[in-house]
């Protein structure tokens, strides 16, 4: 499995992935929208040896307390489903985090399930004071730091790019 950037040619592909992977075609929609508005910090998809996209995630910029701080916000993310349960999502997220960490990208939040985040080092994001908009189990808002001490200074709302609101 070849993870790497978006390119051109993927555009179509993870807009399908996304249509078949989520139940509705919102998520697909987001992603366009991120990408359109320039809200794609770093997409990134994971190839068969033959090329296929099988999986996509995105990171895009959320600000705290109305700051631009630099963290990001971790959204969408799927898997083909014939290739759910292999690592794929998890092997996509830790790229994601190197690869933010080497261009000083200092955090990221995520908005799911904690079973699954956790495993990839997300904790409750309300441990480091943070809340969301969003009438959501508090549980479910994650955080991870990228870069040690990244937190130190923040707090309180963060505010997810405006095209989430379509969600």
């Amino acid at each position: 499995m070849l993870i790497r950037s978006e390119a051109p040619a993927d555009l179509l592909p993870i807009d399908r992935l996304n249509k078949k992977t989520f139940p509705t075609h919102a998520e697909a929609k987001l992603v366009m929208s991120l990408r359109e508005n320039g809200h794609n910090t770093l997409s990134l998809v994971a190839c068969t040896d033959e090329g296929e996209v099988v999986a996509h995630t995105m990171f895009s910029p959320v600000t705290i307390g109305g700051q631009d701080t630099g963290v990001q916000g971790l959204a969408p993310i799927c898997v083909h489903p014939d290739y759910r349960r292999q690592g794929i999502a998890a092997a996509l997220i830790k790229e994601g985090f190197e690869i933010l960490r080497e261009f000083g990208y200092p955090a990221c939040v995520v908005l799911g399930d904690p079973a699954y985040y956790s495993r990839v080092g997300f904790t409750a994001a309300k441990k480091f004071g943070f809340h969301c908009k969003w009438d959501v189990p508090a549980e479910a808002f994650m955080a991870i730091e990228l870069i040690d001490g990244a937190f130190d200074s923040l707090q309180g709302l963060v505010d997810y790019c405006p095209e989430f609101d379509e969600l």
